[in-house]
């Protein structure tokens, strides 16, 4: 057997190989599946308030926010996140709440200084 003949078998074996992997990789039972469809779902839950709770904040305050204080949610159906305010002596806001709930699709209750502001 010639030398380009060995390289071609070894390359049609890595090949071959190649696809047995991914063949083999995409085989998940139900609990995996389960299981990133939660992390998929938490993901876009907490993408939604990152991007929704921040905007909903500066239309009320005119002070923007950027990270969380701290985070709460059962990763399935809300999340609450909460800041403190940075500038309260200069007119901002000393603690703010958003929760987003994913069967509204949106801010289901946000607190400014325990006042509400949005309720649903």
């Amino acid at each position: 057997m010639s030398e380009t003949m060995k390289i071609m078998l070894g390359v049609a074996a890595l090949f071959i190989a190649g696809f047995v992997m991914v063949g083999m990789s995409k085989r998940q039972s139900p609990q995996e599946m389960e299981a990133a469809s939660m992390i998929r779902n938490y993901s876009a839950l907490q993408g939604m308030a990152n991007q929704k709770c921040p905007e909903a904040i500066k239309k009320a305050t005119g002070e923007q926010v950027y990270f969380p204080s701290e985070s709460a949610s059962d990763k399935e159906t809300y999340i609450t996140m909460k800041w403190v305010g940075e500038n309260a002596e200069k007119g901002g806001f000393k603690n703010a709440s958003c929760t987003l709930k994913s069967n509204l699709g949106g801010i289901s209750e946000l607190l400014i200084d325990d006042k509400t502001i949005i309720k649903k």
